[in-house]
């Protein structure tokens, strides 16, 4: 199966840079598998869509302020990506921009006189940093750090906290710190929907997978059975596997809550509790064993997003609802509309 063959065009105007004034007013593409048809709403409409005894499975993973902005010894701006812990609460596995002159020993330093120190090359994009700080290491990130946006989110560089992206990226029931990028289909909920929900007699079951990095970024393989997903750590508590398992139709929040549901599946069935990590890779031809329905942004061409969703609801009917979404002007992306498959 070919990469390209999960290409779609995109008019730049239509990649969000900033999210809608209200998180549930973002607009809702109504995709149903069985009759192939796509209908038009907003995410506030969403309730009507479901039923008493239905599921809703959420992830309940909070964003780290995991962008960071220092100086070289040179006084030149670098721009720290935070990954994953390497160890120690104060060394970490990171993206560096620009990291062409980047050596082991540079050392970059912070405006509350914080320090870091490259300790080691992981691979040609990887790097581990050990950090110098006074105290607690999540004081100098809520001090320094900023909301990791994606790459195709604009923003001005340099220090400080953007209280809009601080706020709007993170989804309303976000808890468990860990994530490095956001869980986006979440991010159109609100209080008041939760409520609404709740009310008509859903269970909202939560479940936390920390997203990495890695998860929107596009395939770089020329066949999609060569991709290889980076691993991210997820867990499920056995009051959550209990209910999952009485459940009778689940709706999926978001790729990463569909990862979490078909890694912890068994083939009889059964969704195990406990802590563990996956790369599972979805794409088309895979069997789910749990998700019966899913709530998703507009994803990336060629991202391993996209083809979760094409191997979901099918790829012909998926281009179909894309091209109706850039016809009707949709927002794309982390912070655009969204779309719930039924």
């Amino acid at each position: 199966m070919k990469t390209e063959d999960f290409y779609y065009r995109l008019p730049e105007s239509l990649i969000a840079q900033k999210p809608s004034n209200l998180r549930d007013h973002s607009r809702m593409m109504v995709v149903d598998r069985r009759k192939g048809t796509v209908e038009l709403r907003y995410f506030y409409e969403i309730s009507e869509f479901f039923e008493r005894g239905d599921t809703l499975v959420i992830n309940d993973s909070r964003v780290i302020p995991a962008r960071l902005f220092g100086t070289k010894s040179t006084g030149a701006t670098i721009e720290i990506l935070l990954l994953t812990k390497h160890g120690s609460p104060k060394r970490w596995e990171v993206l560096l921009r620009p990291a062409k002159r980047v050596r082991i020993g540079t050392e970059i330093s912070f405006n509350d006189g914080a320090s870091a120190l490259v300790a080691e090359r992981r691979s040609e994009k990887k790097w581990i940093l050990d950090f110098y700080t006074e105290g607690d290491f999540d004081l100098f990130l809520e001090r320094n750090g900023r909301a990791p946006l994606p790459p195709y989110i604009k923003r001005e560089k340099g220090g400080g906290n953007d209280n809009l992206d601080q706020e709007r990226y993170q989804t309303v029931y976000a808890i468990i710190p860990g994530s490095v990028a956001a869980p986006t289909a979440g991010l159109h909920f609100s209080e008041e929907i939760l409520e609404k929900l709740e009310k008509r007699g859903v269970d909202i079951v939560k479940v936390t997978l920390h997203v990495g990095y890695g998860t929107f970024l596009p395939i770089e393989t020329d066949n999609i059975e060569d991709h290889v997903m980076e691993e991210e750590c997820y867990e499920i508590s056995p009051g959550a596997s209990e209910r999952i398992a009485k459940a009778g139709r689940i709706t999926a929040t978001g790729t990463t809550s569909v990862r979490v549901l078909e890694s912890a599946t068994g083939s009889e069935g059964k969704t195990s509790a406990g802590l563990g990590y996956t790369n599972l890779f979805i794409y088309p031809g895979y069997s789910f064993k749990k998700v019966n329905r899913l709530i998703t942004n507009f994803h990336l061409p060629k991202s391993s997003l996209y083809l979760l969703v094409c191997a979901f609801a099918g790829k012909e009917l998926i281009e179909k609802a894309y091209k109706i979404a850039v016809d009707e002007g949709f927002r794309f992306y982390s912070y655009g509309d969204c779309m719930l498959i039924v």
